[in-house]
């Protein structure tokens, strides 16, 4: 698949409703969201939905979010340029790519290996990488590199993960959804102090479930 100038159109149809239907204020995450060709994230048979505002199916039973969930969870993340973000639940790496668009320096884990092998073959095949590609425990996320300016986590956690809560560093924010596996409330949490945590609802939302350690 090429991104022609009918999927750039789309881009912008989505831009638009991203705008004026979903309420998306943030100039930067609009302009990232018409800059990354979703459709080449997905599998071909989807291509001409690829920019209607649906989940679609990706490998090992995962699903790219839609489009107004990740312009949702970008601009909840309040991210500035050259800012370094931990991204728990690289998948398909759509969202991965818009927060790079964004000029973000982007650490990224998956625990699927088919995710981490096709994510990293689409960034090669875009000529846009990642700071660093991680095929490990979201749970544990990247003590090496921390701390983080911003986390974002994209999948759904029963419990806040106090390990990365631990790697973010003071001012900085953690946008992750909460609850059980069928609906969660999403939140982000703004590290005050290392003994004061500052916490925000924004409404409920699916997402697929968190899970520990990796599968080959």
């Amino acid at each position: 698949m090429k991104d022609s100038f009918v999927h750039k159109g789309k881009r912008k149809i989505l831009v638009e409703y991203l705008r004026e239907k979903i309420g998306i204020l943030d100039e930067n995450v609009l302009q990232a969201i018409n800059e990354v060709p979703r459709h080449l994230f997905i599998q071909s048979i989807f291509e001409e939905f690829a920019y209607e505002d649906r989940a679609f199916p990706i490998a090992a039973q995962q699903t790219i979010s839609h489009p107004s969930t990740v312009a949702e969870q970008t601009e909840i993340l309040e991210l500035k340029k050259d800012e370094k973000v931990l991204e728990i639940g690289t998948g398909c790496g759509y969202q991965t790519m818009v927060l790079m668009k964004m000029n973000a320096l982007v650490h990224t884990i998956e625990r699927q290996k088919d995710l981490f092998d096709y994510a990293k073959n689409k960034f090669r095949e875009l000529n846009c990488r990642p700071k660093f590609q991680s095929f490990g425990d979201g749970f544990a996320g990247l003590p090496t590199f921390a701390p983080f300016d911003k986390i974002l986590v994209t999948c759904g956690a029963e419990n806040l993960p106090q390990e990365l809560l631990h790697q973010l560093k003071i001012g900085g924010k953690m946008v992750i959804p909460l609850g059980k596996t069928d609906e969660q409330i999403l939140y982000r949490f703004t590290k005050i102090s290392e003994n004061e945590i500052q916490k925000e609802e924004f409404g409920i939302y699916k997402f697929v479930p968190m899970l520990g350690d990796t599968k080959i």
